[in-house]
């Protein structure tokens, strides 16, 4: 099975502080670093706060971890963006151009689509989309934080990247909740409690993304008000998913500016970062049931033999989906197991490994 990386952060409250008193009219950008990642803090629609804390945040992140850091985030409107920080020009020109970021960072673009008026201007245009979305096609990384999720309401493709097209859709008063480590072997998750106690502002979303995502962490509403958009018993707030070729990973935390100087919020965050970069893998790498559903379809009509292994393949995948859904793990396993050896018969090497994943997955939820 795959390995994964693990990293703590220390200092970084004392890098933001010095970075934001001393940094220079152009992006961050050191010799020796591994590689590039993009923050989109542009916006068009309600700014947070805690914008230019992410950004400075990310930056020592990178000072540390060996990435460099590019902000796009101008001055738009009423919004003062970081125009100390911002490149000169959208970098959202071409997928080849976009190539150069191991990942790309959502730092919360509110841009007031929400009214669903396809005449309003959103983040990005069209022109800018289509870069973007072959960027992703392309192997890309996404990143979305907070109210990323509450950006191109318009754009149908990126509410399934962001996950599942759930929205944001309102929230109560910030307050204390637990959250709930559901996905614990995920790089993003191993260094986070099982039961982790946080002062934050809890969104609510349109939809119930899990059908089509990794679920990583959920919000237990039994531990605060959730207001009128309380989701019940089953409310996801942190997801990751493989689509259309490229990684996507999100936080619906971080609201508050405290979090950004929090070093296990941090440290979590640059799980989601390095892992949607391809810098750490492990935990099942945020592969789900329906994933492996769709790759088993894909393959099923190659040859008569390959029908009918893919139909015990599907018939397994099926009854191991029920057993984790049910809480039983193990049995989970022993069952992908028979889907793992059944797969190997279909020759396919993707296949294989992504019934891996799901058992890998699977035995983090065991130990």
């Amino acid at each position: 099975m795959k390995q994964h990386v693990q990293r703590v952060i220390t200092g970084v409250c004392a890098i933001g502080v010095t970075l934001s008193l001393g940094i220079a009219a152009a992006p961050a950008i050191a010799a020796d670093d591994d590689y590039e990642v993009l923050v989109v803090g542009e916006t068009l629609g309600f700014r947070h706060s805690h914008i230019d804390d992410t950004t400075n945040a990310i930056i020592a992140l990178g000072e540390q971890n060996g990435f460099s850091v590019d902000v796009w985030d101008p001055p738009q409107g009423n919004s003062p963006g970081q125009p100390a920080l911002t490149l000169a020009s959208s970098p959202f020109t071409t997928a080849a151009d976009l190539s150069k970021y191991a990942t790309i960072i959502f730092a919360s673009p509110v841009d007031a689509t929400n009214n669903l008026d396809p005449n309003r201007p959103r983040l990005l245009n069209d022109t800018e989309l289509a870069a973007f979305q072959g960027y992703i096609r392309g192997g890309g990384g996404y990143v979305g934080l907070h109210a990323a999720t509450d950006s191109m309401h318009t754009v149908p493709w990126y509410s399934e990247l962001t996950g599942g097209s759930a929205r944001f859709r309102n929230h109560p008063a910030q307050q204390t909740a637990t959250m709930r480590v559901e996905s614990p072997g995920h790089p993003s998750t191993t260094m986070l409690p099982a039961e982790w106690v946080r002062f934050d502002e809890w969104y609510n979303f349109t939809a119930n993304p899990r059908e089509d995502v990794h679920v990583l962490i959920t919000l237990d509403e039994s531990t605060y008000n959730p207001g009128s958009g309380a989701m019940g018993a089953d409310h996801p707030l942190a997801w990751c998913h493989n689509f259309e070729g490229g990684r996507s990973w999100y936080e619906g935390a971080g609201h508050t500016d405290a979090s950004w100087s929090d070093p296990l919020f941090l440290s979590h965050v640059l799980g989601g970062i390095e892992w949607t970069a391809g810098i750490v893998e492990g935990g099942g790498d945020c592969v789900t049931f329906g994933e492996v559903d769709k790759l088993v379809t894909g393959l099923a009509g190659d040859s008569q033999k390959n029908t009918q292994l893919g139909g015990d393949v599907t018939a397994y995948l099926e009854t191991a989906e029920a057993a984790a859904d049910a809480g039983d793990h193990a049995a989970a396993i022993a069952v992908l197991n028979q889907a793992w050896a059944k797969a190997h018969g279909i020759q396919d090497d993707t296949l294989v490994e992504k019934i891996g994943d799901l058992i890998e997955w699977q035995e983090a939820l065991v130990s």
